[in-house]
């Protein structure tokens, strides 16, 4: 069953999905631990509750043939389609629809859920449609690598005997992703809390020396940001397509970090960022 943080991405995700096609109805779950099926666990628009905690096993039915394929698939028609099998007809017919939409969670090549959009009407759903339904299940996706990233560093950071080089290694780079993810978050209470990750990562390397942190308070996300990608080996052009921006808007921000921190080349203002628990 998905926690409570997850369950509010899909949710949300769901609100997006029938904002940006116009779909009276959506609902979707993930996939329960150990188990290969997805409990439908969040409705949005439903007239009933006939799809709530629906166990959709891999194969069956439309959502679980899009779990097995990991790719979208709609039908026209739910009861009258010839290319899936008909195990939750009776579920779908107590609601009402007809033309459905399904769009899989993958995260790391792993399903991890689906999303549904539905009609009540027999009518084709076009490329916009499916598109908008990708879309937003590209939101999720990105709010649970963000998750995972998360609670795998806070975890190597927790160990009684402290993370070794290597786990400082995977820590970094977490850093970067995570500030990185967070950008592109939808929800802004999650953004806040993987932010908020990212200040817990930057701080557990040790005390902070009296004379970086004035410095340090200086820099603006958007640089900190650049100077995460930096610290893990990231070109101008590389941390640019991993934050979304311009390379010269990238080099614009190390400058101006590079400035405010006092350093000379990029690995000084790398070092001096660490010092003042600006990084990991």
């Amino acid at each position: 069953m998905a926690d409570t943080t997850e369950a509010v991405e899909v949710r949300g995700a769901l609100v997006r999905l029938r904002r940006a096609t116009g779909l009276p109805v959506a609902f979707g779950g993930l996939v329960e631990p150990g188990r290969p099926q997805i409990r439908i666990s969040e409705l949005s628009g439903t007239a009933t509750t006939a799809l709530r905690s629906l166990a959709v096993v891999s194969g069956n039915g439309l959502g679980g043939k899009v779990a097995a394929l990991a790719r979208p698939c709609a039908v026209t028609d739910y009861s009258a389609s010839r290319t899936i099998s008909h195990e939750y007809d009776g579920a779908v017919a107590t609601e009402g629809l007809r033309s459905v939409l399904a769009v899989p969670l993958v995260v790391r090549r792993k399903v991890r859920g689906v999303l549904y959009g539905a009609l009540r009407t027999a009518q084709p759903l076009g490329d916009r449609t499916l598109s908008a339904a990708v879309a937003a299940a590209r939101d999720v996706e990105q709010a649970l690598v963000a998750r995972d990233e998360a609670r795998a560093v806070l975890t190597a950071v927790r160990e009684p005997a402290g993370p070794s080089g290597a786990a400082w290694e995977r820590v970094r780079e977490a850093h970067g992703t995570l500030r990185s993810l967070a950008q592109r978050v939808e929800d802004p209470a999650l953004r806040e809390e993987l932010l908020a990750v990212c200040g817990s990562l930057a701080g557990a390397t040790g005390a902070v020396p009296p004379e970086t942190p004035g410095r340090a308070a200086e820099l603006s996300p958007r640089e900190v940001d650049v100077l995460s990608c930096v610290a893990v080996g990231s070109t101008n052009a590389a941390a640019a397509e991993r934050l979304g921006l311009r390379p010269e808007t990238v080099k614009g921000y190390l400058r101006s970090a590079m400035r405010k921190l006092g350093a000379r080349t990029r690995w000084e203002a790398v070092v001096a960022a660490r010092r003042a628990g600006v990084l990991p």
